[in-house]
């Protein structure tokens, strides 16, 4: 019997391995984006830098800023669909402190 999309091989509905292994590589860009954002704010910080160079940065930052704000927005709407599922234990509270913002 073929599997249909979403399905394991026991049958469940669940992430297949199409899917985990593009949420791998989503998770990966993502680290890549913020890995640049901090390479960017660490240039900008330099005094020696060109002010050209540093408007370029700020620009190329504020856009990777934008879009990895979106992702985090999208993590943290699959995250509340899934602990709000049926399989979800009714007992067990979640800690979330990884995406509480800082004060």
């Amino acid at each position: 019997m073929a599997k249909t999309r979403g399905e394991t091989s026991g049958g469940k509905t669940g992430k297949t391995r199409g899917e985990t292994a593009s949420a791998k590589k989503e998770m990966k860009n993502f680290e890549e984006r913020l890995e640049r954002l901090e390479t960017l704010g660490e240039q900008i910080r330099k005094t020696d830098i060109p002010l050209d160079e540093a408007i370029k940065a700020f620009e190329e930052g504020i856009k990777l800023a934008r879009t990895l704000e979106l992702d985090l927005e999208k993590i943290e709407s699959r995250i509340e669909i899934l602990m709000n599922s049926a399989d979800a234990p009714a007992d067990e509270s979640p800690e979330l402190e990884l995406f509480e913002p800082e004060e």
